[in-house]
Formats: C-alpha cells, sequence, structure tokens
C-alpha cells in the first residue's frame, strides 16, 4: 500500500454509496477511516478510534470499523460486540485476507468496497433492516 497515492486514489463517493448500500440491509453500522499517522499497533488504534468514532453506542452494539493507516501499510477491522459474537473469528480472518489482496494490487477504492460489502452482508445476515432503517452513525469516510 503506497501511502503518499492511497489518498488519491480513494473514490471517497464511490466507497460512500458502497456503505450506505450495506447500511440499507441491516440494523448495522459501518465507518471507514483513514489515518495519516505511523500507527504501530493497526488493531490497537481502531479501537481507539471506534471509541473516538462514539461507535459503541449503536443500539444493538452491531457496528463495524475498517481503520486503513497506508503511512505505516497497515488496517485493522474491529466489530463490536453485538457482530463479534455472532460472527466469529473466521469471518474476521476472511475480511482481512480479502482487503490485503486487493491493498497489495494498488486496488485501493476496491478494498474499501469489498470490505464493506463483504462487513455489510454480514450484518444483514445478522442484523436485518428494520423499516425505514436507522442510520445511527455517520456515513461518510473518517480521518485524522
Amino acid at each position: 500500500m503506497d501511502h503518499r497515492h492511497f489518498l488519491e486514489d480513494v473514490d471517497d463517493q464511490r466507497v460512500l454509496q458502497a456503505i450506505q448500500a450495506a447500511e440499507s440491509r441491516t440494523t448495522g453500522q459501518l465507518r471507514v477511516f483513514i489515518s495519516h499517522h505511523d500507527v504501530k499497533d493497526a488493531l490497537a488504534a481502531a479501537k481507539k478510534q471506534f471509541r473516538i468514532l462514539k461507535m459503541t453506542k449503536t443500539t444493538a452494539r452491531n457496528a463495524i470499523l475498517i481503520f486503513i493507516a497506508p503511512k505505516s501499510r497497515a488496517f485493522s477491522v474491529f466489530g463490536d460486540v453485538g457482530i463479534d459474537q455472532k460472527c466469529g473469528a473466521e469471518f474476521w480472518q476472511t475480511l482481512r485476507d480479502q482487503i490485503t489482496a486487493h491493498l497489495k494490487d494498488g486496488r485501493y477504492t476496491e478494498a474499501l468496497i469489498h470490505a464493506v460489502t463483504l462487513a455489510g452482508a454480514k450484518l444483514a445476515e445478522y442484523f436485518p433492516a428494520t423499516t425505514p432503517p436507522a442510520n445511527e452513525l455517520p456515513d461518510q469516510i473518517a480521518h485524522d
């Protein structure tokens, strides 16, 4: 993952559309966070941002954060207790492996869209949408 090109290459609008499409099928919430800093431990940084973004405040505790730190060539996917208890470690590992393949190929937008789509499908499986679907968190990509 080349951090110099990552931000230029990510199509924020397409990622936003993927988030909105995924959330239309679930009560779960998805966020993408891009860090501009060096990150020693991507999972610890994701957990910290998860709290800062108030992602623990969802009604069913079913939010997922996709955290990317291009400068450190690191990323993590972190889910709140509601979804983590349902899907298990194998899902998170599969998601990480698939994101890694896209990132190594320099397909940054596709990596984020793929992650959002898979995470959204898992959320929809366990937390189907209500009518009308509630949007508890902003959909825009967050940055530091």
